[in-house]
């Protein structure tokens, strides 16, 4: 699968069809308290990425928030 993340061309030949935003954060490794997902425009809430599906061609933000500091 071919997706625009954060602007930047993608492949993820390990998603099918029919595969989900969870899946893809689960493939990136990213952690799901830690990071907030646009898909195609709209905002996801989390509940709603194991029924997001995505498409060939999605555009996708994802930020990843970072903790630090004293």
């Amino acid at each position: 699968m071919d997706l625009f993340i954060n602007g930047q061309p993608r492949s993820f030949p390990q998603l099918a069809a029919g595969a989900t935003l969870n899946d893809l954060l689960t493939a990136l490794a990213l952690k799901a308290d830690r990071v907030a997902v646009e898909h195609n425009g709209s905002i996801v809430g989390r509940p709603a990425w194991v029924t997001t599906p995505l498409a060939s061609g999605d555009k996708l933000e994802i930020v990843h928030f970072v903790g630090g500091g004293s």
